[in-house]
């Protein structure tokens, strides 16, 4: 029989295990079945968050098919397909192998504009090889693309579209989000590397964002083209880790949000041939506490929209258009893994601006203490929420109308 002394024991062990732990693998509070109910900010005051289905490994990425059902990306490599709310116990077959690790995967999906003719479909993910001599790995980020089968059971003429070159020998820094341009080019964001060299490094692909066409080939309107020193692949440089990209719905920006690194994350407005200053200016500090940089921010480098210290380790991210939540349209909603490197503080942060560009801060699902990934809005105007966790889940939000 356990006494209370063995009992603390015990739990005292586990949390010093589980503090050993990389963040995403680490115990969270579960989640329970739903529906939850939460007060809001909004005109519209409470919210409903119902559980649509759970069960998946780690989820990344989310995409919405015309047929209604809808793409998740599980990290492990693994695509999986919900239908009619039901999470199908059968992975989409095709998927090329994938290097795991860290937070890196399969990572963002999104469909060809053409998709209804093409049925292609693009995702990111962390591609391995053989490493060189005294390492024992060796991996870069990926776009990659195939063609979905009508039942959505399967990829075919699975294929490389660009190879960033971001090459390391260390397994973590991965998180990719990619994103379709109206003119049909591809956004897609590299991994960070320990080596603070590389970001402003203009001919590596590490802690850049990238701009490609579908087919691979660079545009010719890049910044960068035929501009010695340069990849002509890059489109801004500077940018550490970005994890969630979304155009502002109004005025057609391009707007990112990105990993600090001790505080510093960021939202930034993405300018062709910016420069976004990691790691030249950081609001963050180093891992052990010490500054990075005296100078958070600097003139010739472009400043953040938005930053937070503490961090709060945003992911997917996009401005609400629909019609189900009028109190929220124009904001923008970022997925938080954790809050100020504290575990079990996940949420959404709902921003709103005003005309002046102030803002307006609001936690939403804080309660459920889940570490979400992405955000997303649906084909019928409500809000999805994918949580990142052993036993990942789909979440959807809904106004309470009664």
């Amino acid at each position: 029989m356990l006494t209370a002394t063995k009992t603390k024991l015990i739990t005292s062990v586990l949390l010093l295990f589980a503090a050993t732990l990389p963040a995403q693998e680490r115990p969270t509070v579960p989640l329970g079945d739903g529906p939850w109910y939460f007060d809001t900010q909004a005109p519209e005051g409470r919210i409903k968050v119902s559980l649509v289905t759970r069960g998946i490994d780690h989820p990344w990425g989310m995409e919405f098919l015309p047929s209604g059902d809808i793409l998740v990306a599980e990290r492990d490599g693994d695509l999986r397909i919900i239908r009619g709310g039901k999470l199908d116990p059968t992975p989409v077959a095709g998927t090329p192998a994938v290097a795991e690790a860290s937070s890196g995967g399969l990572m963002d999906l999104r469909l060809h504009p053409d998709f209804a003719s093409n049925r292609l479909l693009y995702f990111t993910y962390v591609k391995g090889a053989a490493p060189p001599p005294g390492a024992d790995y060796y991996a870069t980020t990926v776009l990659g693309r195939g063609r979905l089968n009508e039942d959505a059971t399967a990829l075919s003429n699975v294929e490389d579209v660009f190879v960033a070159d971001a090459w390391d020998t260390a397994p973590g820094g991965h998180g990719s989000r990619l994103l379709f341009a109206p003119d049909g080019t591809i956004f897609f964001s590299s991994p960070f590397r320990r080596n603070r060299e590389k970001p402003q490094d203009t001919m590596s692909d590490v802690s850049k964002l990238l701009r490609v066409n579908d087919d691979g080939s660079v545009p010719d309107d890049n910044p960068f083209v035929g501009k010695p020193g340069f990849l002509p692949e890059i489109f801004a440089i500077g940018n550490r880790a970005i994890e969630g990209l979304t155009f502002h719905p109004e005025t057609g920006e391009l707007w990112a949000s990105e990993h600090g690194p001790l505080g510093g994350d960021e939202v930034n407005i993405i300018q062709a041939g910016g420069n976004y200053g990691w790691p030249l200016a950081s609001y963050g500090r180093n891992y052990d506490g010490t500054r990075i940089t005296a100078d958070p921010m600097r003139h010739d480098l472009i400043p953040p929209e938005i930053f937070w210290v503490p961090s709060i380790s945003p992911s997917g991210t996009m401005f609400y258009t629909g019609d189900r939540f009028p109190g929220w349209r124009g904001s923008l909603f970022i997925g938080s893994l954790r809050t100020g490197r504290l575990h079990k503080t996940g949420h959404v942060e709902r921003i709103n601006f005003n005309e002046a560009g102030e803002q307006e801060r609001e936690w939403l699902l804080a309660d459920l203490h889940q570490r979400i990934r992405d955000v997303r809005q649906g084909p019928d105007d409500l809000i999805y929420v994918l949580t990142e966790e052993l036993d990942g889940a789909l979440l959807v939000i809904e106004p309470v109308t009664e």
